[in-house]
């Protein structure tokens, strides 16, 4: 009778060969947040740091003790760890073939975030795909807390050059681990170019600087929500999160936008999981539209 570690294994190989990596995606994102609203009281789901989330992640819900998982550096805005536990996906990768580095991209770190983003969506997850078993004697992850509204202030002074410019007046910013890896405003008027939105230029950018196209794990803050072109680009890129300013309706209202489908709508028709917070400075961002 095989255990219980040997039962995860084999049903995690099944599920590699049976069902696409989004579908699995989604089906861990589903399980991981059912079971915090399940067994976190309402009145705990308040901004924790990143510690509570690590130790709310690891001890309580997989079940781990640190010396599986020991933290190697801590500030109060960021808990760097070594994962080290007997882990099941890294067994079913071996046993059939696969690469850790894609499957555990594809279809466990959004999930991860969307368990953490249920405490509070600053506190931010990634996980290193250098430093990941067995390419490594361990896998190197981390929790950082952003700060919403600095990032948006960065695409507000973009947007601000926009307008200087003789462009449009939207600002877009892309952040990786904490870090600025794209800051673009639509130049669309002065390059006359029509595909030029400020969310266009800073995911390009964002990709030259990384020298990926795939944007796991990366935020994109934007002045104004992101049109369908942009939420498009977004997919193919596979940001983590959006987050906007003002919305495509609010901006339609003043008269600003073209093609009125939100974000969630487009991502909605795709099978990316790309979470989306809205109203972040919002009335600084309106200012930039009326």
């Amino acid at each position: 009778m095989e255990n219980a570690f040997e039962s995860k294994v084999n049903k995690q190989i099944e599920q590699f060969e049976q069902q696409a990596y989004s579908t699995l995606e989604a089906e861990v994102a589903k399980k991981r947040i059912a079971w915090f609203q399940e067994h976190i009281p309402e009145k705990n789901r308040t901004p924790l740091s990143p510690r509570k989330a690590y130790e709310l992640f690891f001890f309580e819900y997989i079940g781990l003790s640190e010396s599986g998982v020991p933290v190697i550096f801590e500030t109060p805005t960021r808990i760097v760890w070594n994962s080290f536990n007997r882990c099941s996906t890294l067994e079913a990768c071996q046993r059939s073939g696969r690469d850790t580095r894609e499957v555990c991209r594809a279809v466990y770190e959004k999930p991860t975030q969307a368990f953490v983003s249920q405490l509070d969506p600053q506190l931010r997850f990634h996980r290193s795909y250098q430093e990941i078993r067995p390419h490594a004697p361990y896998c190197r992850e981390m929790i950082i807390r952003l700060d919403f509204e600095a990032m948006m202030k960065l695409a507000l002074e973009e947007a601000k050059q926009s307008r200087s410019e003789g462009n449009k007046g939207h600002g877009a910013v892309v952040v990786f681990e904490g870090q600025v890896v794209g800051k673009a405003h639509d130049t669309a008027v002065t390059e006359n170019d029509p595909s030029l939105h400020a969310e266009m230029n800073a995911i390009r950018q964002a990709v030259r600087t990384l020298g990926d196209r795939n944007l796991c794990g990366a935020i994109l803050f934007s002045t104004c929500e992101p049109c369908p072109m942009c939420t498009s680009l977004a997919i193919w890129a596979n940001v983590t999160t959006i987050v906007y300013g003002i919305s495509i309706e609010e901006t339609a209202r003043l008269g600003k936008s073209r093609i009125l489908i939100p974000s969630t709508e487009i991502i909605q028709k795709s099978p990316v999981m790309i979470e989306v917070i809205g109203n972040v400075l919002k009335d600084e961002c309106k200012q930039l539209y009326i």
